[in-house]
Parts: structure tokens; sequence; C-alpha cells
């Protein structure tokens, strides 16, 4: 009924709920940046400015790219604006390219994202190892595809390792790679996309960089390019002359403007925070530590529930109900009993490729013991669902919300109190 982040294990996968530093949420609060009205002259607001131009730096430099927009409010967002970047180029040299390929280890809103902007989506089919081979790239890459949309770490928590031999293949056939880093946590201060290939990236500094995320928003979505694709990037700018940072509008080959005003700003002092209070070598060692946790929990679970991809994971991992199901036991009935051990359950049914998807990531800063825990409720529910299954399709037994007509609440929503 009231469970945290900071008092109980998410292992929420695709979502990343990692911990959010309250010290960040103080430097929010500051009155100098919670109470500024975003019509201010810049005269009168350069701290605000100055900080969203040193994060655009930031974040050049941990993505490897040359120049970023803190503009886009999600991470769906960041992939439209990125979208629109790729239309903008292909325009700008009289071309007119009408396909994208999204790999089915993409993440969802990008193909929504592509469609937006007019471009018709196209699968591309991962192998027997979770990632995407290079032939099927070359044989879907002609003259009337963009690029390539490619989230990496992908969806099943795997490298991408084809990277490079893809972006090459990408870049000979005149197109363009887009990046979803929504799980640059995995590789943050260890990978840098611009370096293997990617030209657009969006990440979401709502899950890497650790501001709160869940329920809805808000969010921050910025996207970094390669430094000739700066003056699509979205307007206006924050630009720096003589000491004095201000916002400026006069870029004719800009896409335009995404967003009202500039992101959600509190967002933005939050990531600016943690950035700077972690550094580089902190980066490095929270994603070293999320990609051993995830592995941690692989390797202890790989006996217990079907493991979709044997093999390292990156920053999580993912499982199926396959072994459960002969005692009539689905994925939703194990998240619903993992309840009454006192642990929210982890993101189910997703990604789409594997049938009574079990996705589990555990973030950075859970420590070996709460992971043993988790590891122990998992084992006990299994064997619970093979000594008396019922108890599983009657779960949670102890939530003061037993189990919901989730169809009827989609589909009929209780909007007031």
């Amino acid at each position: 009924w009231n469970y945290g982040v900071d008092t109980g294990f998410y292992p929420l996968g695709s979502c990343t709920m990692k911990y959010n530093p309250k010290t960040n949420e103080r430097h929010a609060a500051l009155k100098g940046f919670a109470a500024a009205h975003p019509l201010l002259p810049a005269a009168l607001c350069q701290g605000a400015l100055r900080l969203m131009f040193e994060l655009e730096r930031d974040l050049a430099e941990i993505t490897g790219l040359d120049a970023v927009t803190l503009q886009p409010a999600a991470g769906a967002q960041g992939e439209l604006t990125g979208m629109l970047i790729v239309h903008a180029w292909h325009r700008s040299r009289g071309k007119q390219r009408t396909r994208i390929l999204i790999p089915d280890t993409a993440h969802g809103t990008n193909p929504a994202s592509a469609a937006l902007c007019g471009y018709t989506p196209v699968p591309v089919p991962s192998d027997e190892r979770g990632i995407i081979a290079p032939a099927v790239v070359e044989g879907l890459m002609d003259e009337r595809t963009a690029g390539i949309m490619i989230t990496n770490p992908n969806t099943l928590g795997l490298f991408e390792e084809n990277i490079r031999e893809i972006a090459r293949i990408v870049h000979e056939r005149g197109g363009l790679v887009y990046g979803d880093g929504a799980n640059m946590n995995a590789v943050m201060g260890v990978v840098k996309p611009g370096a293997i290939g990617v030209d657009i990236l969006h990440l979401n500094l709502h899950k890497t960089f650790s501001t709160p995320h869940g329920g809805g928003g808000p969010g921050a979505g910025p996207v970094a390019v390669r430094k000739d694709l700066a003056r699509f990037l979205p307007v206006p700018r924050v630009v720096e002359a003589g000491g004095i940072c201000e916002l400026r509008d006069d870029y004719p080959d800009s896409v335009g403007r995404i967003l009202g005003f500039h992101g959600h700003f509190g967002i933005l002092v939050r990531a600016y925070a943690y950035i700077r209070s972690m550094g580089p070598d902190g980066l490095a060692r929270a994603s070293r530590l999320a990609v051993l946790n995830a592995n941690y929990v692989r390797e202890r679970l790989k006996g217990t529930l079907h493991l979709a991809y044997d093999r390292p994971c990156m920053h999580e991992c993912v499982f199926s109900d396959r072994n459960q199901q002969a005692a009539g036991i689905a994925t939703l009935d194990m998240a619903k009993r993992l309840m009454d051990y006192g642990y929210h359950p982890p993101t189910i049914y997703f990604p789409l490729i594997v049938h009574g998807a079990i996705m589990i990531e555990p973030t950075e800063t859970e420590t070996k013991e709460e992971l043993d825990r988790f590891i122990e409720a998992f084992e006990a529910i299994v064997r619970e669902a093979r000594d008396n299954p019922q108890l599983l399709r009657d779960a949670p037994h102890v939530c003061r919300v037993r189990r919901l007509d989730e169809t009827e609440a989609a589909r009929n929503p209780c909007l007031t109190g």
C-alpha cells in the first residue's frame, strides 16, 4: 500500500526504479530553481541556464556525441525528436526515404515514433542469441530505408555486440543509426555510443540518471547528436557568449520547438546533481554493479525459472513461466504471489518475443543480502507452484487490494477518489 524505492526492492525491469538520492531532491527544491518562471529574461536566470548548458556538455561527453538538446519531456518524445532529425537530414540532402528498421527487441515506442514521422517500421528479427545479425540488416537496408532504431543493450538485457558492423552497413547505404538509450544505465561511463557508430541517441534522465520515475512521469528525454546533425536540434538552444548564457532561436534548419518550455527543469537539476556527485568513475562503477547484480540473479535463478537466453546479460535478465505451465501457473500468478513476500513484482510479459516473460532488473544499489532474499522468495514461490498451485492462483493474500479484473480496470477506469 505504501511502498517506496528507498524502503523496498523494485526489480522493475524496463522502468529501472533506481534509488533517488535525497540530496538531489533538496537541490531541485532550491527556490532559485523551483520558483523560476520559464519566461524570465536570461539576465535573471543565469544559474538555471548555466546548469542546462553544463548538463548538455556532460551528456555529450558521456554519450561520445557532440551536441545535446534537453527539451524533450520524455523518452518517447526524445525518440520523436530523433526521428524528426533523421527526416530533416535526408530532406536536406534531397532524399525521400520511407522506411525505418526496428529490431524485435526494441522498446515499444520506437515504431510509434517512426510512424508519427511518416516512416513505415520494418521489423528486424533477432537471432538465436537474442541480438541482431549484420547479414539481416544488410538484406533489409535499401535505398528506401532511412536508417535503424536500435536499443542497446536491448530489451532482453543483451548487448548488441554487432553494433559497429551494423552501423557500417547502414552508413554505407546512406542511412542513420538512431540509438534508443533508455538502457544506458548498463553502460554509462563504460561505452560511448557515439564511438561505436550511433548518430543520434536519446537518454532517459528519469531512469539512468537517478531521478524519480513511475506513475506516468515526470520525465526527461534529452537527445544527443553527432556534429553535422546539430543544426537540426530543436530551438531554442542554450548558448554561451562572453560568459553569459542565453536561449537562441536563430537556427533555420531546426526541426522547431518540441515542447512549450524547456523540458521538466526539476528533472534536469536532479540529473546534473547526480552526474556531478558521481563523477566519471562513479558512473562507470554504477554501470558495472548493475551488470554484476543482474548476472548474479540470472545465475542463481536459471535452474529455478526458465532462462530465455542462457548467456551473460547486462542490466536485466529475462526468464519465463515455461517450467510452471504444466502446473497451470502463469507469470501473472508468480508476480502476484511475490507481493505476499513483500516485493514489488518485476516487469512481466515484456519483451513480447519471450512468451510469459519475467524481466528482472535489480539496479546497482541493491546489496547481495537483498538479492539473496529476493531469490529465496522466488525459489519458494516455484516450490509452491509445484506443491500448492491454488495458493498462487489466489494471490496476493496480504495486500490491501486483492487481485483485480485488469481488463475491466483498463476499459472502465475509476478516475475519482
